[in-house]
């Protein structure tokens, strides 16, 4: 008789029986994390639904009243948390909330924006797109662990199997995009219209350019510069995300005669969105 080793069990036999651990996350990536060290011993649902803007979410009264039977909740700093954690937290206090984004640095938003002092933007805003740099992502990975073996013991060794192996992806994935960028190209500034891309800019010596500055919509001097600089760097691709107007992203386009492309930093398939991201961020270099 074939005898399974105890991880291989504990991955293959589906939610644990009484362990069945209940997991939110805010964002679709988060899931993929999760579900990726947990293997399939917890349950885990996701807050903001694909198409919907993590800064202006309101969870559903459905949602609420799942909430008040989970153990974990993952938090990833995205703004709707600011408003809705303690709300969530008064649900259940048993539920153990768990900030993915602990330890690390947050830089501006706004960093790789428009300097002009006549703006009026606050540029004190934190960028909260951490979960689109595979190595803050590392760190997230071990909140993740640590919170999981904690809520459930008994499973913790195949959560440390697990984590350690996702560490070990997310090491490889880092290399592969570091290699990538590191062939090329000589022009390593691309325009974005939502600046979610600043981390993954700063891991693979990049520079994004934003469109879209402290979430206004940009005056036509602020179009015109960015037009006027993008013909002289000779960039002809504007990176959108579906989650936003894309309006002013495609007035650039029709005017250095160039195209708009999609680039989803909620996408679930995080490993594989993260790669066909770079690739189309090294094809509008070119």
């Amino acid at each position: 008789m074939l005898v399974l080793p105890a991880a291989a069990l504990l991955l293959a036999a589906g939610p644990a029986g009484a362990a069945g651990l209940k997991a939110f996350v805010s964002i679709q990536p988060q899931k993929y994390f999760v579900e990726r060290i947990s293997g399939r011993t917890a349950e885990v649902n996701v807050m903001v639904a694909p198409g919907s803007h993590p800064a202006v979410y309101e969870p559903s009264p459905r949602q609420m009243a799942a909430l008040s039977k989970a153990d974990l909740y993952f938090a990833a700093g995205v703004p709707f948390e600011d408003t809705w954690l303690e709300k969530i937290r008064a649900a259940n206090p048993d539920l153990k909330i768990v900030h993915t984004d602990a330890w690390i640095q947050k830089q501006p938003i706004d960093r790789n924006g428009s300097t002009e002092a006549d703006h009026g933007h606050d540029h004190g805003n934190l960028d909260p797109h951490i979960w689109l740099s595979p190595p803050l992502v590392m760190i997230q990975a071990r909140h993740i662990l640590t919170a999981l073996s904690q809520a459930d013991p008994d499973n913790a060794d195949a959560y440390e199997t697990n984590g350690q192996k996702f560490i070990s992806e997310l090491a490889q994935l880092d290399t592969r995009l570091r290699r990538m960028f590191g062939q090329g190209p000589q022009n390593r500034e691309f325009l974005v219209f939502h600046p979610s891309w600043g981390y993954f800019a700063d891991a693979y010596g990049l520079k994004q350019l934003p469109v879209e500055i402290s979430g206004k919509t940009p005056r036509a001097t602020d179009l015109q510069r960015l037009i006027t600089l993008a013909r002289e760097k000779g960039i002809q691709t504007v990176l959108i995300q579906p989650q936003v107007s894309s309006k002013s992203a495609e007035t650039i386009a029709r005017a250095i005669d160039g195209n708009v492309v999609s680039a989803d930093p909620l996408a679930e398939n995080w490993r594989e969105n993260l790669v066909e991201v770079a690739g189309k961020i090294l094809e509008a270099a070119r």
